[in-house]
């Protein structure tokens, strides 16, 4: 029987709430089998040093292990240079080639889809669903909408997440400052962080 498959990529350095929540919301929302979670290996538009990919892997298996509906692919983490969303993607529908597959992505990442690389194949290989939250500029966000009807004649499924001001930036910085970041990630993960000393420097 095909199945229709969630896709959330991301650093996840570290996964917290507002990712698991999104997850959650799109998985009920589309009526999805279950969400894969897919931690970049070497991604070209992050200027900083991330985490060691074993590290964020570690804490995205910690995070989501407690839902059933929730899994975690290395297909990122075993490729070597850098990782591109439409490379991903061949190799995802490689392997369900007959699934449905729905990529998940924040509603700012969008506005900046004339930036992606190969956009042209990416709306070949799966449907595109933009999560938006408060803050978000809705103006940029239906002009980008638009232009990806105009140029690759793709409607993106769009949906209203719940406000979790939560980023990575922000615990990692909390973690830098000793200050508290419960309730912002899994236990289990904040446990793992303490463990390896992460973020301390």
């Amino acid at each position: 029987m095909n199945k229709k498959i969630g896709i959330m990529g991301g650093t996840f350095d570290p996964i917290h709430y507002g990712h698991l929540s999104t997850a959650e919301t799109v998985r009920i929302k589309f009526d999805l089998d279950y969400i894969l979670f897919v931690p970049t290996g070497n991604p070209p538009h992050k200027m900083r040093k991330i985490t060691k990919k074993y590290h964020r892997y570690n804490m995205t298996i910690l995070a989501t292990i407690s839902n059933d509906n929730f899994r975690v692919s290395t297909i990122e983490l075993e490729r070597d240079g850098y990782s591109y969303t439409v490379d991903t993607l061949k190799s995802i529908k490689q392997i369900h080639k007959d699934d449905e597959l729905y990529f998940i992505t924040g509603a700012d990442a969008f506005c900046d889809m004339k930036d992606w690389y190969r956009a042209d194949e990416l709306f070949s290989l799966a449907n595109f669903i933009g999560a938006t939250r408060p803050g978000i500029d809705t103006t940029k966000f239906e002009e980008a909408l638009k232009y990806i009807k105009d140029n690759y004649n793709k409607d993106v499924l769009t949906i209203h997440v719940p406000s979790l001001d939560i980023s990575s930036t922000g615990i990692r910085k909390n973690v830098l400052e000793k200050k508290s970041v419960k309730y912002l990630i899994p236990e289990n993960v904040e446990r793992y962080i303490i463990k390896h000393n992460l973020y301390n420097s």
